[in-house]
Order: C-alpha cells, then sequence, then structure tokens
C-alpha cells in the first residue's frame, strides 16, 4: 500500500472531528491547482493546499466549522437541509479536542455545513502569487471519509511505476527517496539479503532473471539500473531500451562503462542508436561532482521524477476536483 493511503487511513482514524478543504477555483497564479485538498482536526492537519497566509486562513475557517454549534447539533439531530457560511461561524477558540468517533458517526447530510473562501493572493494576506483562490471547506462524515480513501487507493493504481534494479547502497538510497514521491517503487534484485531493510511502501521482487521485469512492467514505467555486475546491467538496459513506452531508462556508471556498454549493445544486442540516445548514463547527470550514494539518489530521484512527469504531461487527463461530483454548478 502507498504511503500516502496509509497515512489517510490513520489520519481519519484518530482525528475526531475533520474537515475536508479543496481547492475549488483559481484564477492566474496559484500555490496548488483546483482539486488540491487538506483534511484538518482540532489538532491536526493532512496535507496541504500550498502553505502560507492562504493555508492559515482555510485552516482557521475549518476549525470555527468543525466546532460551530451547528456541527455539534448535525451530530445529533440529523437535520436536513443545507447552512450556510454566514450561518456556520463559530469561535476558533473553541474546544482544541474533538470528541472521537466524530467522522464516523456523523449523519451523512453532515457535509452539507460548508464554507466557502475567495482569496486574493496579494499583499494584502502577506502573498505575492497574484492569482484568486476559491476554497470550499465541508464536514468529513463517514460516507465522505470512504470517498476520499476510495480517491486515494484509485489514485495508487495510476501511479507510475519505478524498477529500481539492485539493491546495494545506492538502490538503497535511491528506494528511500523514491518512497516519498508519488509513484510505486518496485526493487528488483537476484540476491535476497540485498533486498533486507527497504522501506514498507517499497514493493520487493527477488528473481534469478530481472530482465523479466522489464517485459511486464506497464506502460510509462522508469527503470533504474544499478546492480552488483555490469553484465546483468547490460542486459537489463538492453531489454529497457526495447520498450519505446518507457519513460525513463538509467544506468549507474561512469563514461567508460557507457562506452563499453554502447559498443556492446550496437554490435551483439542488435540495438540502434536511437535507442542508445535514450539511456541516461550516469544517472542524476554530473553536474555535481559527489558520489556519496545519498546524493546520487536525490539527484536521480528529480531526474526520474522529471522524466515521468514530462511522459505523462501530453496525454494525462485534468485531475477531477473532490467537488465536481457533489456540488451543483449554482452552488453558494
Amino acid at each position: 500500500m502507498n504511503a500516502k493511503v496509509q497515512s489517510l487511513k490513520a489520519f481519519l482514524a484518530r482525528a475526531g472531528r475533520v474537515a475536508l478543504v479543496e481547492v475549488a477555483g483559481t484564477k492566474g497564479s496559484t500555490p496548488r491547482e483546483k482539486g488540491a485538498f487538506m483534511l484538518v482536526s482540532g489538532a491536526a492537519i493532512f496535507g496541504t493546499i500550498g502553505g502560507g497566509q492562504l493555508e492559515y486562513m482555510a485552516i482557521d475557517k475549518a476549525r470555527q466549522l468543525l466546532f460551530s454549534p451547528l456541527a455539534g447539533e448535525m451530530a445529533a439531530k440529523r437535520p436536513e437541509g443545507v447552512v450556510s457560511e454566514g450561518t456556520a461561524r463559530a469561535s476558533s477558540t473553541a474546544a482544541a479536542t474533538p470528541p472521537d468517533g466524530f467522522a464516523a458517526s456523523l449523519p451523512s447530510r453532515g457535509r452539507d455545513i460548508r464554507a466557502t473562501l475567495d482569496i486574493a493572493l496579494g499583499p494584502e494576506i502577506g502573498q505575492c502569487c497574484g492569482g484568486r483562490v476559491e476554497v470550499l471547506i465541508r464536514l468529513v462524515d463517514a460516507a465522505l471519509a470512504r470517498e476520499l480513501v476510495a480517491a486515494a487507493e484509485a489514485e495508487e493504481a495510476q501511479l507510475p511505476h519505478v524498477y529500481i534494479f539492485g539493491g546495494g547502497h545506492v538502490g538503497q538510497a535511491l528506494a528511500s527517496a523514491a518512497a516519498l514521491l508519488p509513484v510505486h517503487v518496485v526493487v528488483v534484485e537476484t540476491r535476497a539479503e540485498a533486498l533486507d531493510g527497504m522501506p514498507d511502501t517499497v514493493e520487493t521482487s527477488l528473481t534469478p532473471m530481472p530482465e523479466s521485469m522489464v517485459r511486464n512492467a506497464p506502460a510509462g514505467a522508469a527503470f533504474v539500473v544499478l546492480t552488483h555486475d555490469h553484465a546483468l546491467d547490460f542486459l537489463i538496459v538492453a531489454e529497457a531500451l526495447k520498450r519505446r513506452d518507457a519513460a525513463y531508462v538509467g544506468m549507474i556508471g561512469s563514461k567508460t562503462k557507457k562506452a563499453t556498454f554502447r559498443s556492446w549493445f550496437l554490435k551483439s544486442a542488435d540495438g540502434s542508436e536511437a535507442e542508445l540516445d535514450r539511456l541516461v548514463s550516469p544517472i542524476g547527470g554530473d553536474a555535481v561532482k559527489d558520489k556519496r550514494p545519498q546524493v546520487i539518489a536525490a539527484l536521480a530521484a528529480a531526474e526520474i521524477m522529471t522524466a515521468l512527469v514530462a511522459h505523462a504531461t501530453a496525454s494525462a487527463a485534468p485531475r477531477q476536483p473532490l467537488t465536481a461530483r457533489r456540488w451543483p454548478a449554482n452552488a453558494s
């Protein structure tokens, strides 16, 4: 399971009363895109809508909504109808610790208690983005909590795959760095002991034929090759370069190693110059002259993420905001 899904479930399980704060509309330059959201409880937050004064104002408004008298009435009486922003206001100094299990006990119309903010990101609030953000805030009931988890799981299923071949020092560091990114990480090894200590959210595969993982990978995957055996590196890279739908093919090593691979690939592996041009080696570039595993991993992770985004941009559908499925066009 992806770390985001795990963290979301844990937050919803322990937070008590929760409000969903979502970017419902944007104009001009803004910190986050339409559909970005965060969850706010009395004592914690999950996610971000961009930080700064915009986020502080949204958190304050969400906590006013969370601990308003009407929110308490909704939990007890199951009223019908919609509460406007004006009637949902409450002091932000309300109780900081919400009752346990509030989201689970809230009636299905609980999300209809809502507030909206329309904020210009200018000097008035100490931000200079220059755009404008509309924020929608709603209480999270059990049904909405399930929708949030389902949406996170669906997003996880669509994450691009990053295959790291080799669990040595750089492989371990790269797996840890990539585990923080919105990708599905798979570490492939021929040695069982090299898979010890991988992050919990990273998938591992022990196989005597790692090149077969390349053939079965989904389209748009990234392949990073850094095994303990140069000959094995060459086999995996050659297989990866045959995948025209790969977003990234990278191999750790020096200029000499790349030159040796080039000669072998063109003469013995039926490779072409066009295929070879897609190979990134050394991974992470050569602008930073630092061979420590953590530094290589950080540079490579940024390089891989850039390639994945570039590969997906042309065909990616716009992010569907949560509000689009639940709000009429004339909602106030």
